[in-house]
């Protein structure tokens, strides 16, 4: 799963450090906030792998390229009009964009085509060179037509392009929507799951730059038979060169010795014939870095070794020995300097500075946290094991009978041990059939609900153990109508020593429908002209009664 979000990631920055480097540097970002985000690719929500990604992009952009971020579905539920432009285009916004984006709810309609519009016209599309790069997990559902759209804006637009990430989305889906950046001039990227998503990286980052504009010769220049700048990096002294999966920033220096203008970001064996100058390079490998300044003379040729210092880490995280590794599992890892410890999921391999590692696992509401020190070249492949086992819970009407399978269902687990004023501290909740829970060993009580009937389960979990638990609620289903009806009321029959009837359940409408504790009731209609009508019923569990009040 890690490897996934840092695909994901690879894709937005190919569109930063191609598409955008074609550009002006005025750039806005739209994110699909709809709720079919919260979908999962390997165990994790696809919202997350969005957000991760946005980070790490964010860091490697320059910082005079000006970034906007806009976003739609985000703020109310089955709306069409839910866009917003959060963060203006605007250089140094990273921190600001990143932010919006890890605050942000996932819940409404995909009006993509809407969206696009609006990001156009914010960059004046028609004054100036404009680009729109588009991140959704799923098509147009606000009656839009990004197809017709893509012409429109490439026609009446000075240089505008849509670039378009499918994250998510079926091949024939895709073609719906790749329109919209094939009308443009634009990429569309296809990153419907891991291997995809890889492929699509390599088929966009083997794909010619956009053909620009004839210019005039250059005048000619000596050929130049090498490199001048060919560094190397390894995790400790002594260690083999890294050439996979790291990365080098370089940034033009400062006067005082600070970052300036990033150059160019590179990964694997860079080599590089870089003009005369004073240059801060960053060499990186996971959560791992290392910084120096390097002065480039005419004529020379320098080949730096680079130490980061780090090792690596390999975890596997389970909820019991010898059980298979969790793919949800979230592993945060808190490495020597680090301010916000990143998470990852399901097996995890990362490259970490030197030091002592805190890693914490968490299943369910099982959690545990090891320290493992990590020596600079080493590598550490280890199993996490939570100790957990796992809950699947049910209601039944009655003991071997029907399912409880609609509405209203709901399970609440509480610690079985009581405190001193006589409650139990809440664990977590779920609702629905087949409910499932990963608890610590421990003995709970679960409390079962359908509708209007509760009962109360005693059970005890064991690490690594599978309890199916069907819980019998002893209830029925009543059914009452009452014609002319403004509301219907159930009381139990027996009452207190003021002669008063406990209120069950209650609807304001000419029906109603619950599943109730078997027993004796007495149902009470009232009518907008505040007379009442009662009705008695007696409901069994496991069956269905039917009343009339009239």
């Amino acid at each position: 799963m890690a490897i996934l979000a840092r695909s994901f990631a690879a894709a937005i920055l190919l569109l930063s450090t191609t598409t955008f480097g074609f550009a002006a540097n005025k750039v806005i970002i739209i994110l699909d906030a709809s709720g079919s985000m919260w979908a999962q690719i390997d165990g994790k929500p696809k919202l997350e792998i969005a957000r991760e990604s946005l980070r790490t992009v964010l860091q490697s952009v320059p910082a005079a390229d000006e970034i906007g971020f806009m976003a739609y579905g985000h703020r109310e539920k089955g709306s069409c009009d839910d866009i917003q432009l959060i963060v203006p285009p605007q250089a140094g916004s990273a921190s600001a964009i990143s932010a919006a984006a890890d605050s942000m709810k996932f819940l409404g309609k995909t009006p993509l085509t809407a969206a696009v519009k609006k990001a156009a016209e914010a960059l004046r599309y028609t004054e100036d060179k404009a680009i729109v790069v588009l991140i959704t997990d799923g098509l147009e559902t606000c009656g839009g037509d990004p197809c017709a759209l893509g012409k429109e804006l490439e026609a009446s637009g000075v240089d505008f392009t849509a670039d378009v990430v499918g994250f998510g989305l079926t091949a024939d889906e895709g073609k719906q929507i790749a329109c919209l950046a094939d009308n443009t001039g634009g990429k569309y990227i296809q990153a419907s799951d891991e291997k995809a998503l890889q492929e699509a990286l390599v088929e966009t980052v083997a794909a010619p730059a956009p053909a620009l504009e004839p210019a005039p010769a250059p005048a000619p220049e000596p050929a130049k038979s090498e490199f001048n700048f060919m560094p190397t990096v390894v995790l400790a002294e002594g260690g083999d060169p890294v050439t996979d999966g790291n990365a080098w920033e370089v940034y033009k220096a400062k006067s005082d010795g600070t970052r300036g203008d990033n150059i160019t970001t590179e990964y694997g064996d860079y080599k590089a014939n870089l003009e005369p100058g004073d240059y801060i390079i960053v060499a990186r490998d996971g959560e791992a870095k290392v910084e120096r300044k390097v002065r480039i003379e005419a004529g020379q040729v320098y080949k730096p070794l680079f130490t980061l210092n780090a090792g690596t880490l390999i975890l596997h995280p389970r909820p019991s020995q010898g059980a298979d590794v969790v793919s949800g599992a979230a592993v945060v890892i808190a490495y020597p300097g680090v301010g916000n410890p990143p998470t990852y999921y399901g097996d995890t391999k990362v490259v970490l500075p030197a030091g002592d590692e805190k890693v914490t696992v968490t299943i369910g509401q099982g959690v545990v946290t090891e320290t493992i020190p990590l020596a600079a070249g080493t590598v550490i492949d280890k199993d996490i094991i939570v100790g957990v086992g796992h809950v699947l819970a049910n209601a039944y009407y009655a003991a071997g009978g029907d399912k409880a399978d609609g509405s209203g269902i709901g399970f609440k687990v509480l610690k079985a041990k009581k405190k001193i004023d006589g409650t139990r501290d809440e664990v977590t909740y779920a609702y629905g059939p087949d409910s499932k829970f990963d608890l610590p060993p421990d003995d709970y009580v679960l409390i079962a609900t359908v509708d209007l009937a509760v009962v109360e389960q005693p059970f005890s979990v064991k690490a690594g153990e599978f309890q199916d638990l069907k819980v019998a609620m002893d209830a029925g289903v009543l059914a009452i109508t009452a014609p002319g009806t403004s509301k219907i009321e159930i009381f139990e029959t027996k009452k207190d020593i003021n002669g008063n009837r406990k209120s069950i359940g209650y609807a304001y409408d000419e029906k109603y429908q619950a599943a109730i504790a078997a027993g004796d009731y007495a149902v009470v209609s009232e009518k907008p002209d505040n007379s009442k009508k009662e009705g008695t019923v007696t409901v069994k569990a496991g069956e269905r009664v039917e009343l009339t009040v009239q």
